[in-house]
């Protein structure tokens, strides 16, 4: 896929009006979800909740731009036998896939996490790109806390697999959606997740540069910039929202 076309599915996903529905559970995330309310988290039953949201038309055609979709999903077929893909794409939106596989505690670095996923990734972006994903989805984890925390060991480790799973992905004509997730845990201060945002972003954007990767093929899939769950200074909508605007024009 040339970049004009990376670009014209990129454009696509975040058309005004519309978002991405993240259809991406993990097994056992959507397990606890089927516990809460008594309903056995099988293969079928996992499948239809799946199959009647794509099948919302209404809601689907307006409103939604793409869809995160996990691995048993992609594969699924609706009770009709139409692969549930065909439905997503039906409904005029985007089929995409979550490629990474969770965090795993960063050596040396206590309390913080790497995002792993980067082995075999080729191959399965070449197979998921058969299937007809159109753009893929990568979580990094940086954690604000005491002692220093996020380290620079953390936020560069986890920015450089960032932009070599980006340019595995332009490799394969996927659009990559690049996710630097700074967490809202903590007791810190708005203008603490401030600081750490712009070091994450102008992190991670430095090493997508050095990767060589397309900018314009790419979606950014950022954190608002707000004070922590256990901070004392709450800060207001207002102020969430220039901050938030701000960091992603520095």
């Amino acid at each position: 896929m040339s970049l004009a076309e990376l670009n014209k599915v990129a454009q696509a996903m975040v058309a005004p009006g519309r978002g991405i529905l993240a259809a991406d559970e993990s097994s056992g995330t959507i397990k606890k979800r089927f516990d809460a309310i008594g309903v056995d988290s099988t293969a079928d039953n996992r499948r239809d909740y799946r199959e009647l949201l794509f099948r919302s038309s209404e809601a689907m055609s307006k409103y939604i731009s793409g869809v995160i979709l996990y691995d048993e999903t992609i594969r699924q077929n609706a009770k009709d036998g139409t692969p549930l893909i065909k439905l997503i794409e039906n409904s005029g939106a985007i089929p995409g896939i979550k490629v990474d596989k969770g965090t795993k505690p960063l050596p040396f670095c206590p309390g913080e996490v790497i995002t792993e996923g980067l082995d075999g990734l080729r191959e399965r972006l070449v197979e998921y790109r058969g299937l007809g994903a159109k753009f893929a989805k990568w979580r990094a984890v940086i954690d604000i806390g005491e002692h220093g925390m996020p380290s620079y060991t953390c936020v560069n480790a986890n920015a450089h697999a960032l932009a070599r799973y980006a340019a595995l992905c332009q490799d394969q004509g996927i659009v990559p959606i690049v996710e630097p997730e700074v967490l809202m845990d903590g007791a810190h201060d708005i203008d603490r997740c401030y600081a750490v945002t712009e070091w994450v972003l102008k992190t991670l954007y430095a090493e997508l540069f050095e990767a060589k990767v397309q900018l314009e093929g790419t979606v950014l899939k950022p954190n608002m910039v707000i004070a922590g769950k256990k901070s004392a200074r709450r800060a207001s909508v207002e102020e969430v929202a220039e901050k938030t605007v701000r960091v992603l024009k520095a």
